[in-house]
């Protein structure tokens, strides 16, 4: 769904937020392990196909075949934003015993650090828009897009904060993810959320750092994080991973106090191959938690 589209959906927003979730504070996630929608990009298709995958079959099959209940989302893997889709997609979680945790915001063109007002006002109003969604999907957190510029932190921050109240308002946490400019400064998503302040956390992304930062910027990020992005890339045929450690990954944030949900992201051309490795992802995490709290 492209910006133009949504805006058009966007018609029934005040009917969205008025479906939030309830005040009451979210169960613990904590061991819990889960996928990123974004993991099956290539695979989704809008109606049943052959070797294709509906997002509405997701929860389903995460159940069935992975045993794992943490969906976190990404806008662009939905098929639409329309409030009879989005009942939808949380039908079909809850059927299958899964949690909609999170929801991606990747309109790339809303700048949230603009230093226009008026440029910067529309990508905050933009944003909103899609918290209501999130609202009625019954997710947790959001998390929008930093930019892919570094911009002036005071004008960053005033945005966030602005959808941290509104968010607020509707039972939901900003996140704040190693994404964009953030990709090569290990201070950058604390940066930004002392800016803000307390009512926002952190999303690390294993993949997304640069090599130099990856594990200090962890360090700095798994503290303040209320969930991360376990991202694989080239997984061997016995599950090894060369790119960085993985291990050393998950460790940072175990030290750290951090203990779920970790969203499992990866990508595979064959979508039985995708299902597998995650299945691997997965028992590394099984372990090694189990391993840790043995200790």
């Amino acid at each position: 769904m492209n910006r133009r589209d949504f805006l058009r959906s966007s018609a029934g927003a005040a009917a969205l937020a008025s479906l939030g979730r309830a005040a009451a504070a979210p169960a613990s996630l904590a061991g819990e392990i889960g996928i990123t929608s974004g993991s099956f990009m290539r695979h989704l298709s809008h109606e049943r196909a052959a070797g294709k995958l509906r997002l509405l079959d997701l929860p389903k099959i995460m159940r069935d075949e992975l045993g794992m209940k943490v969906i976190d989302l990404m806008t662009a893997t939905l098929v639409s934003l329309e409030p009879a889709y989005v009942d939808q997609l949380r039908a079909a979680a809850t059927d299958a015993g899964c949690v909609i945790t999170n929801l991606k915001i990747n309109f790339a063109q809303a700048d949230l650090g603009q230093a226009d007002p008026a440029v910067r006002r529309a990508a905050v109003a933009e944003v909103k828009r899609a918290l209501d969604v999130a609202a009625r999907l019954g997710a947790r957190w959001v998390r929008p897009l930093p930019g892919n510029k570094r911009a002036d932190l005071a004008a960053t921050a005033s945005s966030y904060r602005e959808l941290a109240d509104y968010g607020g308002e509707r039972g939901l946490t900003v996140l704040v993810e190693n994404i964009g400019w953030m990709k090569e400064d290990a201070d950058g998503v604390p940066d930004l959320i002392r800016a803000v302040g307390p009512r926002i956390r952190a999303q690390p992304d294993t993949g997304n750092w640069a090599d130099a930062v990856r594990y200090a910027g962890l360090a700095k990020a798994f503290p303040l994080a209320a969930s991360c992005d376990f991202k694989a890339l080239d997984l061997g045929p016995d599950g090894t991973h060369t790119t960085y450690d993985l291990r050393r990954c998950f460790q940072i944030g175990w030290d750290a106090g951090f203990r779920g949900p970790w969203a499992i992201e990866h990508f595979h051309a064959d979508l039985a191959q995708l299902l597998r490795q995650m299945g691997q992802l997965r028992n590394l995490l099984q372990r090694w938690t189990k391993e840790q709290a043995q200790r």
